[in-house]
């Protein structure tokens, strides 16, 4: 079987809040947006955020979801330079600082930010994470 993921969806509570933190911090372009969902075409799959309620019922769930926790996103930057002002165009943008930018034990710089629903976003300069032209990313020792 390939290695790989084709989408990404994430249950979010206010589809517009959740519009402003990837469209206007990120600077991300959806590819489809309509009254419960919204996907964005990434490097290499999709990501989408769903009305909670709707993708709970897509699902064939009864009740609600558990809370975010033990999972974080990433999203990888070229330089150490990029890391804060990625973070605070996020928090601008309706995010929440989880972690200011400082240097973990195996080197780089990083820091958190939880979109509008808690989603964690780990914004990220590791040197062994190679990022290519067209954005796809490579882990090289």
């Amino acid at each position: 079987m390939q290695h790989q993921i084709s989408v990404i969806t994430l249950g979010v509570a206010d589809i517009e809040a959740a519009s402003r933190f990837y469209q206007d911090g990120f600077g991300w372009a959806p590819v489809f947006k309509a009254d419960e969902i919204v996907f964005y075409q990434m490097n290499g799959f999709i990501l989408g955020t769903f009305l909670a309620p709707a993708l709970a019922e897509d699902m064939g769930l009864k009740g609600e979801f558990r809370r975010p926790g033990a999972y974080a996103l990433a999203h990888n930057v070229r330089t150490a330079e990029e890391v804060t002002p990625v973070m605070v165009a996020l928090v601008a943008a309706g995010g929440t600082l989880v972690r200011a930018a400082d240097k973990p034990p195996h080197g780089g710089l990083r820091g958190y930010v939880a979109d509008p629903d808690g989603h964690a976003w780990e914004i990220a300069y590791q040197p062994m994470v190679r990022i290519a032209d067209d954005g796809r990313v490579t882990f090289e020792v």
